[in-house]
């Protein structure tokens, strides 16, 4: 799911590119993309874009007429930017907005369709939309640390909270943490006043530092290529690669539909988190580090 760089990079992409351009024509390809009948799509269409901009992990598109289309990409949304009247599939693509240089093409490569886009007007129906997380960036350390205990949970579920942070989500969280030094599975209310300062700082260096690489990346082109997967990523999706700070294998836990990747070394003093999954099987037999883990492995490999 694209997360805050991400959708900074889309914002800023989308805004150089479409704003002050008139929506010449609307192309739906599939009809449960739009979630609201009233006003209609249709009515955008003839209309200038005024502003573009990000809401938690929401896009709005706003209109003349103080109309807004408020997308969320969900896990496989994603806008591409296509010649003008390029042919619409509906295998991909939800939705084409076509302009007088090109057409803006929003698509979903996946079986589960959960992109969604609502039609509003006037201000107080885009509120509707945040679930109320602050904006991480720019946050004070006050803030940030009563927001952070507001309620009692582990951390990284904290900070991928739409209530409590807004824009983060499995990736940047993973890549946070592991600059902050800190167990993905700490709770909340047991970080120490130091901890809390470092996450501060980790959770907006990592957010700025990303934000900034994506825009040297991707430059005045169009970003066609969003990922949460990064190769200069330092823990996520790097399950069994070296930890880029100490050289120890970059773990992965799996929890409900998510997955936590860490380095026991720079986060949890060498201890192994225990996996949902292969920890119930394993139960006693669960090992608590890296060198438990490894004597485990070369027991099972042994005749």
């Amino acid at each position: 799911m694209p997360e805050l760089p991400d959708l900074t990079a889309y914002v800023e992409a989308l805004d150089r590119f479409i704003g002050g351009r008139v929506i010449e024509a609307i192309r739906q390809a599939t009809p449960f993309l739009v979630r609201t009948w009233d006003p209609p799509l249709a009515t955008a269409a003839g209309k200038r874009v005024a502003s573009v901009e990000r809401i938690a992990k929401r896009i709005v598109i706003g209109v003349e007429g103080d109309l807004f289309l408020v997308i969320h990409l969900m896990i496989a949304g994603r806008f591409h930017w296509k010649k003008r009247g390029a042919s619409i599939s509906r295998r991909v693509d939800h939705l084409a907005l076509d302009f007088d240089h090109g057409s803006l093409f929003l698509t979903e490569a996946s079986t589960k369709k959960r992109a969604s886009l609502f039609v509003v007007r006037g201000r107080e129906a885009v509120r509707a939309h945040d679930p109320g997380g602050i904006e991480p960036l720019g946050v004070s350390l006050a803030d940030f640390t009563a927001r952070l205990r507001v309620e009692n949970h582990t951390v990284k579920r904290s900070l991928t909270d739409p209530r409590l942070f807004a824009g983060i989500g499995n990736a940047y969280s993973d890549e946070i943490l592991h600059r902050a030094g800190l167990s993905p599975l700490i709770w909340t209310q047991r970080l120490t006043d130091d901890q809390v300062e470092r996450l501060h700082q980790a959770t907006q260096a990592t957010l700025i530092e990303w934000c900034d690489r994506l825009r040297t990346q991707w430059g005045a082109r169009f970003p066609e290529k969003v990922t949460a997967f990064h190769p200069d990523m330092a823990v996520h999706g790097k399950a069994k690669e070296p930890c880029p700070v100490c050289g120890t294998a970059v773990q992965k836990i799996k929890y409900a539909d998510n997955e936590c990747n860490y380095c026991p070394t720079c986060q949890t003093g060498g201890k192994l988190l225990a996996d949902r999954g292969l920890s119930r099987l394993l139960r006693d037999d669960w090992p608590n580090s890296l060198e438990e883990m490894e004597e485990w492995k070369a027991a099972r490999a042994s005749p």
